[in-house]
């Protein structure tokens, strides 16, 4: 499936590309350095490879950006490793990855695991803050959305 998204494109899936584009998303940002030895690299893609989901987001034919998630597919979610590269951040693409991957479970409980400088992003959307001081998660509960709206 492919999204088009304020001129890229968003792709679901893993086809088409090889560890090294995964690799130099998470040097990008900072999260692996340029050493890490050469047989290590079929690590990231595996990763991605033994995600519930996953989506990618290119510029022409550069990856630009990526999100994986973990998921029982019914009732819990976890994003993982949402990465943009730097030139590519405020252009509203990790949001719309964010979206993206709630889009398959929208009355599932999200959680994504992640720093206290990535908290206000989470909160924009549609994430809350769950003690910070105990987990570090923000969360969504959508079984609480959909039974607002009267679909439980």
């Amino acid at each position: 499936m492919y999204t088009y998204f304020n001129g890229f494109i968003i792709r679901e899936g893993i086809d088409g590309f090889d560890e090294s584009a995964l690799k130099a998303l998470y040097i990008d940002a900072g999260w692996v350095g340029n050493n890490t030895p050469k047989w290590q690299d079929e690590k990231f893609k595996l990763a991605f490879e033994n995600s519930t989901w996953a989506f990618t987001v290119w510029n022409d034919e550069e990856l630009v950006g990526m999100v994986r998630v973990l998921s029982d597919k019914i009732m819990f979610a976890t994003i993982l490793d949402l990465i943009i590269k730097h030139p590519y951040r405020k252009h509203g693409i990790g949001k719309k990855l964010v979206e993206s991957c709630m889009s398959k479970l929208p009355h599932g409980t999200w959680y994504a695991h992640t720093t206290s400088n990535n908290y206000s992003f989470y909160e924009k959307c549609g994430l809350k803050l769950q003690n910070p001081s105990e987990s570090g998660n923000c969360v969504y509960f959508g079984r609480r959305k959909a039974r607002e709206e009267g679909h439980l």
